[in-house]
């Protein structure tokens, strides 16, 4: 029996997107739609109900951060934005309104389908993984709250472990800045990065096989961080 492809909307007025992303899309496994407008893309959210969305922010009709506050009023789907633009403060304002993710144009396909892996797995009805994570030599037991690398026992402070384990939960979404440090410090540092900066270097030093060129904690310049770990 065929097993149920998961269907992944495309919300882009570009015809090569399509034309690579379709196909691509569909060797991956996924049943891809199309949508060439911010009307039509709602529409089709409507209509198709999709597993995952991939939104364009320059669409002709409007604009695509417009189009995902509309689809947020009544889709709690994975959201992930395409765009050719930049500027951080878009990228804030896009993970503020809703976006699980953001890939700038041009972009490698691997990459997308990676961080739509991420995002259908964090979307999931299952409860939060309780067994252990793992990037690489490290692991993340969450039952014993227990961090070791390379099987030695790591020593966290409360703050590093609790940094550490919300960006692991993420499953590869970016986290923001203001996410972190409302979530481990509270509302009242919201705007304390340099904080969250001193912490996340002292779990680089820990952690990282090389702390100047991370490829677990990665830097979203601007933006946040994202756990990058082991595919389940």
């Amino acid at each position: 029996m065929t097993a149920v492809r998961q269907r992944i909307l495309v919300i882009d007025d570009e015809p090569q997107i399509h034309r690579f992303l379709g196909p691509a899309l569909d060797a991956a496994g996924y049943e891809p739609l199309r949508a060439d407008s911010g009307q039509e893309g709602l529409r089709g959210v409507a209509l198709w109900s999709p597993d995952a969305v991939v939104l364009d922010l320059g669409l002709p009709d409007m604009d695509g951060k417009t189009v995902l506050e509309k689809a947020r009023a009544f889709y709690d789907g994975p959201i992930l934005i395409l765009s050719a633009r930049d500027r951080e403060v878009e990228k804030i304002e896009a993970l503020d309104r809703g976006a699980n993710d953001y890939v700038e144009k041009p972009f490698g396909v691997g990459e997308l389908l990676a961080r739509l892996r991420a995002a259908l797995r964090q979307s999931g009805k299952s409860p939060a993984p309780r067994g252990p994570i793992r990037a690489g030599d490290v692991e993340i037991d969450l039952e014993m709250r227990r961090v070791t690398r390379a099987g030695a026992f790591v020593k966290l402070s409360p703050r590093e472990y609790e940094v550490l384990t919300r960006l692991a939960l993420g499953h590869g979404k970016v986290l923001t800045h203001k996410d972190l440090l409302t979530a481990v410090w509270g509302p009242a540092h919201a705007d304390d990065t340099q904080y969250l900066r001193v912490f996340i270097g002292q779990l680089r030093q820990k952690l990282e096989a090389d702390p100047s060129a991370p490829t677990m904690l990665v830097t979203e310049p601007g933006v946040g961080y994202r756990f990058v770990g082991d595919d389940p």
